[in-house]
């Protein structure tokens, strides 16, 4: 089912590719995200409806995924972000950019400086949420070397990954990201609502205990429990 969710100026849209899409492109693992991964696409002429329709496309043959790809015009969730995406190239263990890290495809094709625009808001929203500075931003070439996202790297030099890695930090500011509360505080907290939620028997009690610790765990970008 395709939803759509009002976080930026462009439209985010929500389509999973399906649990059983081949090659194992969803494998459904479960993930506590501790980083976000920049990637480009690779092709100049792909838009994001392209790269989300090529995880289902039956030519497809390769393991690859991501969870978000991004153009001039929309963003596309391809891959629930509270599951992993086989996007880093570090292999599976459960300490691997695969397992640890939300994958965001940026795409070549169209007005590339709009994109990038689009991009470095999705990036700051998703930071904000978790409450999450720059420094939880990687590179693709981070975890495997591969010189990607491949339109920053300037023979070397990366200065358009340190110009997005500006962009992003320009938007968290405007924002008021560093006001958010971060995922470490909230899990602070929450053992403390659980003793009070240990503490009683009554119902009503109880609900209310649960429904205060999903709301500090959606405040810090974590998954209600």
């Amino acid at each position: 089912m395709i939803r759509e969710r009002n976080i930026i100026d462009i439209r985010y849209i929500i389509d999973h590719i399906p649990k059983n899409t081949p090659n194992n492109r969803r494998p459904s693992h479960s993930m506590y995200a501790t980083s976000i991964t920049i990637h480009n696409t690779g092709n100049p002429r792909s838009t994001a409806r392209n790269e989300r329709n090529w995880l289902i496309n039956s030519a497809n043959d390769r393991t690859a995924s991501y969870h978000i790809v991004v153009d001039e015009h929309r963003a596309i969730e391809c891959i629930p972000l509270n599951e992993n995406a086989w996007h880093a190239g570090d292999g599976s263990s459960i300490t691997s950019g695969n397992r640890t890290s939300i994958g965001i495809e940026i795409c070549e094709s169209g007005d590339y400086e709009k994109t990038i625009r689009n991009a470095a808001e999705l990036v700051a929203i998703l930071l904000m949420e978790r409450g999450w500075d720059i420094e939880r931003l990687r590179r693709h070439f981070d975890w495997s070397g591969k010189i990607c996202p491949r339109l920053m790297y300037d023979g070397g030099k990366w200065t358009g990954w340190l110009e997005f890695k500006s962009r992003v930090a320009d938007q968290l500011q405007r924002k008021g990201g560093e006001r958010m509360l971060k995922a470490e505080d909230a899990n602070k907290i929450i053992p403390f609502i659980s003793a009070a939620y240990m503490a009683t028997e009554d119902s009503e009690s109880r609900k209310e205990f649960n429904r205060l610790a999903n709301e500090l765990r959606t405040a810090s970008g974590q998954p209600k429990q």
